[in-house]
């Protein structure tokens, strides 16, 4: 089934209704999931003997329930910490329940005091649709479960995760597995509940294909792999001028690192030809730490018409800076209309004068993002898929959001998020890496869109074999064997 779509709330409750209306009654969909749930804990967990499962007054708490059951019956050590009022619970969560109980579950008022040991802590607090912050008791609860569960297994979504958003809602259980129904739901693959989810694994609880399709969801796990198949073998009468030419400028003083970053990332990721436009004493220099890069020194902004006029592709932003110069050189770059890929400076420059354009891809990291929509951080952080749709809608183009599960916009609400990368990846130089080598499969006839997505996933990707030998100390020249390995391997 379509394991590859992103669901929010709004659609998971859609689907839910579908269902029903096609004869599903919402018993047998509360029954499907704290089985699935069963199945999974033993499947994840098969040394386990003892659980203990902490139930809200939802629907949530009612999976819990089931799963408590099943477990109980199956020979397992089964207890039972309910909050709030039982009394509250309705509908199939309080028939749920009720047969929990009358099967001899042990059932409990959940209390801090206690001294709960279990192998697995079951959490079934909450699920989808939290909106404001956590409050007691669950936030007693949840605290409780992270610093004496063994292992977390959290039912739907672990409690305090804003299952559209993937915001921590005040505080969030950090399960070691995340067992979700009908779809995945968006949020658990980007921001802060990425460090909450665990493994992740989806049940679909026996929706049929037709039923799953009868929503479009707006949202998808990041394909890279796909257009990288679209890219022909090279003809064996191939030349250089066959690859495309990107012209990468910045570097101003102190910051040659990031441009000559960008123009590995160009070169690994197989375009023809890379020409550097610098400050004038930096010229030389990359000449000697790469012969293969072309390198100009530019004084003023006219110099750069003549390398514009042979660049098929510009990545403007590594290591430019924000001085007079950089703003003269991002008004010659923009008055071309060459594809383009703008990063790190170049967004902070455009955050000052925005511009509209169709052929370009922004990449900005959380602060860039910040200020290209005159907001805070935390306000991108809040929800990166309104900040991805956003910029995109403001700026045009393609909107890269990067970060921990990196958000692409390529049309207003449709998103491509990436699943893959690790924190070894948190350090200096993988932007420019990154900014290069989409520059350099636009050169090789991706589409934007095509280009964005597959140069996030190999980036990604690439990351991810660094991590092998560890990610403490990880730098981005690390990824560039993978670069070449990955994309050949296409």
């Amino acid at each position: 089934m379509r394991n590859h779509f992103l669901y929010t709330t709004a659609e998971i409750r859609q689907l839910e209704q579908l269902a029903i209306n096609a004869g599903m009654s919402a018993a047998t969909l509360m029954q499907s999931a704290g089985r699935a749930s069963y199945d999974w804990l033993r499947e994840r967990w098969p040394q386990a003997r003892s659980v203990v499962i902490f139930c809200g007054t939802g629907n949530n708490g009612g999976d819990g329930f089931v799963l408590a059951q099943i477990a109980h019956e199956q020979g397992l050590s089964v207890d039972v910490r309910y909050l709030g009022d039982l009394l509250h619970l309705t509908g199939e969560a309080k028939n749920a329940m009720r047969q929990c109980q009358g099967a001899g579950v042990d059932m409990r008022s959940f209390s801090s005091d206690e001294n709960i040991e279990a192998d697995i802590f079951v959490d079934a607090l909450l699920g989808i649709g939290l909106s404001g912050d956590v409050r007691e008791p669950v936030l007693q609860a949840i605290k409780y479960i992270n610093q004496h569960g063994q292992k977390i297994l959290a039912i739907d979504v672990p409690s305090g995760i804003q299952s559209d958003t993937g915001m921590v809602k005040g505080s969030a259980v950090r399960a070691n597995s995340t067992i979700t129904f009908i779809g995945i739901k968006r949020g658990l693959v980007t921001g802060e509940a990425v460090d909450y989810v665990g493994e992740l694994i989806c049940h679909h609880l026996n929706l049929s294909a037709d039923i799953m399709a009868e929503v479009q969801p707006t949202a998808q796990v990041l394909k890279w792999e796909q257009p990288l198949r679209t890219l022909r073998p090279r003809s064996r009468y191939a030349h250089k001028g066959y690859f495309g030419h990107v012209l990468v400028v910045g570097g101003d003083h102190g910051m040659t690192g990031a441009l000559r970053l960008a123009a590995l990332g160009v070169l690994r990721s197989g375009a023809g030809l890379v020409t550097l436009a610098t400050r004038p004493e930096h010229a030389v220099l990359m000449n000697v730490l790469r012969p293969e890069l072309i390198s100009y020194g530019i004084k003023q902004a006219e110099d750069l018409t003549p390398l514009l006029e042979r660049a098929s592709v510009v990545v403007i932003g590594p290591g430019l800076g924000q001085s007079p110069w950089a703003q003269s050189l991002l008004t010659a770059v923009l008055s071309t209309d060459l594809p383009l890929i703008v990063d790190a400076d170049a967004l902070n420059l455009l955050a000052k004068n925005s511009q509209y354009r169709s052929n370009w891809i922004l990449t900005p990291h959380p602060g860039e993002a910040a200020r290209l929509l005159q907001t805070d951080v935390a306000t991108i952080q809040s929800n990166r898929f309104k900040a991805a749709n956003d910029i995109q809608e403001k700026f045009g183009g393609i909107a890269v959001v990067k970060g921990a599960g990196t958000i692409i916009c390529c049309n207003p609400n449709e998103f491509h998020v990436c699943t893959l990368g690790n924190p070894g990846m948190a350090s200096g130089g993988m932007g420019d890496l990154l900014s290069g080598i989409i520059a350099g499969l636009i050169t090789q006839t991706l589409t934007l869109p095509q280009a964005a997505i597959a140069g996030v996933g190999l980036h990604a990707k690439a990351g991810d074999l660094a991590s092998r030998d560890g990610e403490r100390g990880m730098i981005a020249t690390d990824l560039l064997p993978f670069v070449r390995k990955l994309i050949n391997r296409s």
